[in-house]
């Protein structure tokens, strides 16, 4: 006789719960389904840290730093969003982009790390300065740093 059909309990990317035919008490699935997906969609943090806030605001994202403790104990890397009272976490994936509050910039996760663009060093010294030259590279780096590419 066949196996009957197995359906996985969460999303394969960022790991949201999903239904089950018959399930009881469906809302509690749906509603931590949404509150991840509102987190996850175009997702902005606070900062990095390794302790919850004090007194965390609805709607408010953190990257947990390397050594979390209390509620986001042995959650190192995760992103922590308050939602409905609680922390719920997500697993960033490769290709995620946060804006990150902290710095004024985007954030790329890029191999199991999250990168970020510095600020070129403004040019100095030669034998010939080139005003112009200076210029348009100062006038480029603005450019980037408006587009949260680089640090404001």
């Amino acid at each position: 006789m066949p196996d009957p059909i197995a359906f996985p309990s969460a999303s394969p990317r960022f790991g949201l719960p999903l239904l089950f035919a018959g399930q009881a008490q469906k809302e509690f699935t749906v509603n931590e389904a949404l509150a991840l997906a509102d987190a996850l969609l175009h997702p902005a943090i606070e900062g990095e840290a390794n302790n919850p806030p004090a007194s965390p605001v609805e709607g408010q994202c953190w990257l947990v730093g390397a050594a979390p403790t209390g509620a986001w104990a042995g959650r190192a890397g995760a992103l922590a969003c308050r939602s409905l009272g609680t922390w719920a976490f997500a697993t960033p994936r490769n290709g995620m982009q946060l804006l990150d509050n902290s710095s004024g910039q985007l954030r790329i996760m890029r191999g199991g790390v999250w990168t970020a663009a510095s600020t070129p060093a403004a040019p100095s010294g030669g034998a010939t300065i080139d005003a112009q030259a200076r210029a348009a590279i100062a006038a480029i780096v603005a450019v980037l740093k408006d587009c949260a590419i680089l640090p404001a």
